[in-house]
């Protein structure tokens, strides 16, 4: 036992005792609960006077009570005017709590009915149905492969272009390529007769610069000079097109503001009141101002908009006017072979009508109009005739892709039926029928594209004189057979409408039409009106999980999932990083993988940028190779340029001791990695080095369809005789493919991907090159499911264990550092490992490419075990350097086939890949 001191230094210990008493009275004085004075009697001495009477206290508690009482009058809170049940369910108090609610995310007019139904989830400033509650996964492929799926799009965005044709096309050259395909002069698109799909880029940078994918739909023409553009794109890339119009036409001048008020779905207010007061012969109940108070309005369409921002613009050099009309044109989808079923079941054409029901009210007063006009009334009973022979198709892929059909139509609650139905299409009226088959060769006219839904007035006018649930129930009511047909006669409200058909898969030869089906544009404030009818004709209903399901089935790129090369694409991978990396570390470190240890570089995101930089580097180093003194430094085995060699090295393991085989890089190699490595310590930049790298997308027609042709095999069981002449492709030499090359340095290629055998691809699964051995044993063994992955050694362990000793250490002597500063560890040895992690790779990425002992070519973005094939399916982006490289040193009869491997395994699968143009 240590010897204590003879010597005490009085003013120390009399300051450290001032302290402690100091504490001490402080903890006396306070109240350790929440107990008033009169609860801290015995029992036996309470009163129950005392709560409310002090002098019934004892004298030497009435003083504290007294305080206590004072301070609880000012403290002494307004009580919660929460509203009953009842009040709170009454519509003008719903009406009220909605529009408050979606204040910070937009509510489509369908809201209501997708939140009793839907997980909700809150996306590009909107609140969306993701997917079903109920279990439906394969109920919603059947769906959309024998019946009809229905989806809410009206999130997606619309920028109007209005001003002289010249003009706009002029200036929309500069944002599109017509080697990626359509451009906006196409012929039949700029008619208005068909609706046109093309990717956009900043002004003159293509192949840069990628902006996103868009459809687009012409105004057919008419007697002004003026044409009218509606540009449709996903809210994720709507601000960085808008801005680059804007651009592009010099619209910097914003027209008058417009404060808009919200708009309800019913008649005018007064009429409103009236037929609830003579209807439904209820008191109407006054609130404090009384007849003047001012009913709370529904939110919906530009109601749903920031007040103080503006929303239309013009350029006082062109005069082009760019007005931005999202939320007031809704968009629903019917997808499937009976959407022709659903829709001729739903929808009724508009009757006529020459006089007006009420010369007090606007209701249809432009259907007046149009009606005594002969040509317009012609026009409708042409496109009446061509809506109806819809029902005798049997599917939508069998018209024209992109056929759009202009509409009037009357209100769909009329004809609800009593429960629900499933539509089936009607073959034996029009089997035989010459203009069903005539229909099929020739499409719709131009002059039946002609919609009244391109005038914003009517759209306000249907809009605002819309009927309200409340009265067509009452007039229901108030039939004489309950149940029987409701007719409105002049009432009836005349709805302009806007159908579009949607082509479904065209690329690959296999499922041709898949996924076809019917866009719905129609007025806002009409939501509701139409998709029940449509739910009551036996539809399913997808969320955002079924959209996905769907681009995946068709192969097609989903946005922005599969933009990699656009900021919506980039910001979309970053949010992913983000998620799966704040789920990985939520598991305990035994419970998770080590994916250092399997190989995974970058198991959260695809790090395209490294992939390309690193692939462009072999081709550097194998063409100043070639030319060197030296041919042994040259690729081997007749391989002309980036042979990748990766050895496998059996190292004893620091830790155990025990001998782990771990792949090893050979010193051509290493050299490359030295040259080609980005990316730092901490995360974030490194993500910023792997996402922001330059890097295009290969989008030209002409090459994908030569790659195409290459991808498949010229001898062997599956070789396609004369394939490559058929399409009048160029056999596959140095001569042909070192240009593109050139051209092409950091390019990525859109794959789809096949297992031969089984396994199911996920999400960042690495598709790589088969050795020749692989190849052997595949064809010595058809049964070959792939090799293995050596593991690898983590030689970040010992780095994680040093910085938890040094955490554990800092905790326990927590006392002793606050008393002796000079024993603080070192603050930079903290931070060198403040960012490792357990099964992640921590330091700078070496090349991505020859890290396994496979050569990776590329990534997945999106994979799972296809209802469509019976198979696993994938697809995802490879290096076309890579790729030229594979393909053109693979045997005839193997041409096109890679190794798949998910990210949290050593098993390789063997696949084919596939580009579909």
């Amino acid at each position: 036992m240590p010897r204590l001191s003879d010597s005490l230094m009085l003013s120390a210990f009399a300051q450290a005792r001032a302290a402690e008493i100091s504490a001490m009275l402080k903890a006396v004085a306070q109240k350790s609960s929440n107990s008033l004075v009169f609860q801290t009697l015995p029992r036996h001495m309470r009163r129950r006077a005392m709560s409310h009477n002090i002098k019934r206290l004892p004298r030497r508690l009435q003083e504290i009570a007294k305080k206590e009482a004072e301070k609880a009058v000012h403290q002494k809170k307004e009580q919660s005017k929460t509203k009953c049940r009842k009040a709170r369910r009454r519509h003008i108090n719903l009406v009220a709590e909605f529009n408050r609610r979606q204040r910070k995310n937009i509510w489509l007019e369908t809201h209501i009915w997708h939140a009793k139904r839907f997980h909700m989830v809150k996306k590009w400033g909107y609140c969306l149905g993701d997917s079903p509650t109920e279990k439906c996964y394969r109920a919603c492929y059947r769906a959309m492969t024998n019946h009809c799926l229905l989806q809410d799009l009206s999130y997606y965005c619309c920028l109007e272009l209005s001003g002289k044709e010249n003009e706009l096309l002029k200036q929309l050259a500069r944002i599109c390529s017509i080697d990626t395909g359509l451009t906006f002069e196409e012929a039949c698109c700029l008619s208005g007769r068909f609706e046109g799909s093309l990717n956009l880029y900043q002004a003159d940078r293509y192949p840069e610069g990628m902006l996103g994918p868009v459809t687009f739909i012409w105004k057919p023409r008419g007697v002004s000079e003026n044409r009218q553009l509606w540009i449709w794109m996903h809210p994720a890339l709507k601000q960085d097109i808008l801005r680059e119009l804007k651009a592009i036409f010099q619209c910097t001048e914003p027209q008058d503001i417009y404060i808009p008020e919200p708009v309800t779905t019913s008649i005018q207010e007064e009429k409103q009141m009236d037929v609830v007061l003579s209807l439904g012969k209820k008191r109407k109940k006054e609130d404090k101002e009384g007849e003047r108070a001012v009913p709370v309005k529904k939110i919906i369409g530009d109601g749903t908009r920031d007040p103080f921002q503006s929303y239309s613009w013009i350029s006082q050099t062109t005069g082009i006017v760019i007005s931005d009309r999202t939320m007031e044109i809704l968009r629903y989808r019917l997808i499937g072979p009976l959407s022709h079923s659903v829709l001729t079941e739903t929808l009724k054409a508009a009757s006529l009508q020459t006089e007006m029901a009420d010369s007090e009210t606007e209701l249809n007063n432009w259907w007046v109009e149009n009606c005594k006009d002969s040509e317009k009334v012609s026009l409708h009973q042409r496109q009446s005739a061509i809506f109806e022979l819809l029902e005798g198709i049997s599917s939508p892929s069998e018209m024209p892709p992109g056929t759009i059909l202009g509409l009037t139509v009357g209100d769909p609650r009329v004809n609800l039926p009593k429960k629900k139905t499933k539509a089936v299409p009607d073959f034996e009226k029009y089997q035989d029928n010459d203009k069903v088959r005539q229909l099929y060769l020739e499409g719709v006219p131009v002059d039946c594209a002609h919609s009244f839904i391109w005038d914003q007035d009517i759209c306000k006018n249907v809009t605002e004189n819309k009927i309200s649930e409340q009265d067509l129930n009452y007039m229901r009511a108030q039939l004489l057979v309950p149940g029987s047909h409701l007719d409105l006669g002049p009432r009836e409200s005349k709805i302009p409408i806007l159908l579009v058909q949607q082509p479904g898969k065209m690329a690959g030869e296999d499922l041709p039409g898949w996924g076809s089906g019917w866009d719905i544009y129609l007025p806002k404030g009409w939501g509701m009106a139409f998709w029940i009818p449509f739910i009551y004709r036996g539809v399913r209903v997808g969320g955002l999980q079924e959209a996905l399901k769907h681009s995946e089935y068709q192969r097609t790129p989903h946005t922005p999932n599969d933009f990699p090369d656009c900021q919506a694409g980039k910001q979309f991978a970053k949010e992913l990083e983000t998620s799966l990396l704040e789920k990985f570390k939520r598991r305990p470190p035994a419970k998770r993988a080590n994916y250092v240890k399997l190989g995974t570089l970058s198991p959260f995101i695809c790090p395209w940028g490294q992939l390309t930089k690193n692939w462009e580097g072999r081709m550097k180093a194998s063409g100043e190779s070639l030319h060197s003194p030296h041919p042994e430094c040259c690729a081997t085995e007749d391989r002309s340029f980036c042979d990748p060699k990766a050895e496998v090295v059996k190292e004893a393991s620091s830790e155990t001791g025990e001998i782990e085989e771990t792949v090893g890089i050979t010193s051509s190699e290493a050299v490359l990695k030295a040259d080609d490595v980005t990316g730092t310590q901490d995360f974030g930049e490194r993500d910023e080095s792997m996402t922001m790298s330059d890097f295009i997308v290969l989008r030209s027609e002409k090459l994908l369809q030569q790659l195409s042709a290459w991808c498949y095999p010229t001898a062997g069981k599956d070789r396609r005789v004369r394939l490559i002449s058929r399409l009048g492709q160029k056999e596959m030499t140095e001569d042909v493919f070192l240009p593109i090359l050139m051209s092409y340095p950091r390019a990525l290629v859109w794959v789809k991907l096949t297992l031969l055998r089984k396994g199911n691809p996920e999400l960042h699964a690495m598709i790589c090159i088969p050795t020749e051995d692989d190849l052997l044993h595949l064809s010595k063994d058809k049964l070959f499911c792939g090799p293995q992955e050596p593991k690898h050694r983590d030689i970040f362990k010992h780095k994680v264990q040093k910085l938890k000793e040094e955490k554990k250490k800092k905790k326990d002597n927590t006392k002793s550092l606050e008393s002796d500063p000079l024993s603080v560890p070192d603050k930079e040895t903290t931070e060198e490992h403040e960012d490792l992690i357990l099964g992640l790779w921590s330091d700078v990425l070496p090349d991505v490419t020859s890290h396994c002992s496979r050569t990776l070519l590329g990534y997945v973005t999106r994979g799972d075990f296809s209802l469509a094939v019976g198979c696993g399916e994938a697809l995802g982006f490879v290096s076309l350097t890579g790729l030229l490289y594979m393909l053109h040193n693979q045997p005839a009869d193997k041409k096109g086939l890679v190794l798949l491997r998910t990210p949290a395994s050593l098993q390789y699968r063997f696949a084919r890949l596939n580009i579909e143009v």
